[in-house]
């Protein structure tokens, strides 16, 4: 440790890793540490011994739950688009080798209290019991509208302009209704509010135009999931950056960051004083916590939940996403996710299913309260019996400054969406900062079928 680094990453959660990864392709010396002996970091998977010991200690998981082994349970759970930003870096870094996914399943979203399917083709949008009659003609023409916009083809723009045209005006020149703008902007979209609703059109075009391709890919629906849960591409990228140079130390302590006079970051110091020279440091928020580098912005419920059968109202499917529009849920600010998967991803025995529940804790309840389960109640009423309910209330941090000045790069917490697609812009935003450049994802973002 005691020698001189391009830069050093402390934490090994995924965003550390696929940045460490690609800075060790572009030749830069990197020292990657972590505290735990483990990869992953806030995004770790564990088997079932591990998760009891995390949320009940000293209690042993029943044995009708089966071979603890045959787990791997993500303490925070996320789909890739299939086509999105997060395949085209792990097919830039040819990381995907190292890995094998799989197609989830479902895509639904609750109105009314019901779960329906989402639909995201003008075939699917004729049949959908989330629209009306007149509405599923006019979400028809729209989803024909989107899908064929191009921006280099004026032809298909039909006399609009979605540079200066709002994605409030564009649903309702299509005269979508609040209840389909809801499911449009938060379902197919992804938005986690309706911030997206007052810029450019061009936007939510551009991401519906990404989920309909996403699930032309694999037909179900958009999102693909690594067999054996995400603590794979932690490991892959890791991998990635040991490859081409880079090293590791697991289960080491870091004591304190080093700045020069200027303010700048000059290395870091382990609990034994060694000091690792370096120009630059990116980490979690956990190793700046206490510091003016980060901030708290919130806290986010999650509610890991082991089932002896699949989500009621999803089709019998083996995997998948359901999103609870916050709008759906009177008071409330921020949308409910529920991301579930099963024996067919490896990720548990057969015939048991996982669904994690997540959201942006709105409440002051005291911590341990049934107050804070009422929150997600919503959800929780989605899954039929529960065999095993393990709770938890994290601080979300963010960072406090964008790290040019000091070259420390903090980046967020994992927030509550079920889907990479705000984790993967962060990334490519960090790649930004850090190296100057802008992180070439021209490639097509087509995982070969395994």
């Amino acid at each position: 440790m005691d020698q001189e680094y391009d830069a050093i990453v402390l934490g090994t959660g995924l965003k550390e890793c696929i940045l460490s990864g690609l800075l060790s392709i572009e030749g830069k010396k990197v020292l990657h540490i972590d505290r735990n002996p483990y990869y992953g970091g806030e995004c770790a998977s564990l088997n079932l011994e591990q998760l009891y010991e995390k949320f009940r200690p000293g209690t042993q998981p029943p044995k009708e739950l089966g071979r603890t082994r045959d787990y791997c349970i993500d303490l925070c759970p996320k789909f890739l688009m299939a086509c999105g930003n997060l395949v085209k870096v792990l097919l830039h870094t040819s990381v995907t080798k190292y890995l094998e996914f799989k197609s989830v399943t479902g895509s639904f979203v609750v109105q009314s209290g019901k779960v329906h399917k989402v639909p995201s083709t003008p075939a699917e949008a004729l049949s959908s019991g989330l629209l009306g009659m007149f509405q599923k003609r006019r979400f028809r023409t729209f989803l024909q509208f989107a899908s064929n916009y191009d921006e280099k083809d004026p032809k298909t723009h039909e006399g609009l302009n979605l540079e200066k045209m709002t994605a409030k005006q564009l649903f309702e020149y299509y005269k979508l209704e609040d209840s389909t703008q809801q499911f449009t902007g938060h379902a197919i979209a992804l938005q986690p509010d309706e911030k997206y609703m007052s810029r450019p059109a061009k936007e939510v075009v551009e991401l519906i135009k990404l989920y309909a391709y996403s699930v032309s890919r694999y037909g179900n629906s958009p999102y693909i999931y690594p067999v054996y849960g995400l603590g794979g591409l932690p490991e892959g990228f890791s991998r990635l950056c040991a490859i081409h140079g880079g090293t590791y130390m697991l289960n080491k302590p870091v004591a304190e960051l080093v700045y020069g006079e200027d303010g700048k970051i000059c290395g870091v110091k382990d609990t034994e004083g060694v000091v690792a020279k370096t120009k630059q440091v990116i980490c979690d928020p956990s190793y700046v916590l206490g510091t003016p580098k980060v901030k708290q912005v919130g806290k986010i419920i999650r509610a890991i939940c082991v089932l002896s059968h699949p989500i009621p109202n999803t089709n019998d499917t083996e995997s998948n996403q359901i999103i609870i529009p916050y709008q759906q849920i009177p008071g409330r600010k921020s949308d409910i996710y529920i991301l579930c998967v099963s024996y067919a991803h490896k990720v548990c025995v057969a015939n048991k299913w996982i669904a994690v529940i997540s959201t942006n804790q709105e409440s002051n309840a005291a911590p341990g309260s049934d107050a804070e389960k009422a929150e997600i109640a919503p959800a929780l009423n989605l899954l039929g019996k529960i065999d095993e309910l393990f709770f938890e209330v994290v601080n979300e941090y963010a960072p406090a400054d964008d790290g040019k000045a000091s070259q420390v790069f903090v980046s967020s917490s994992y927030d509550a969406t079920s889907h990479f697609e705000s984790a993967t812009d962060e990334v490519i935003d960090l790649y930004r900062r850090v190296t100057g450049k802008e992180l070439d994802l021209t490639i097509p973002a087509e995982i070969p079928d395994q």
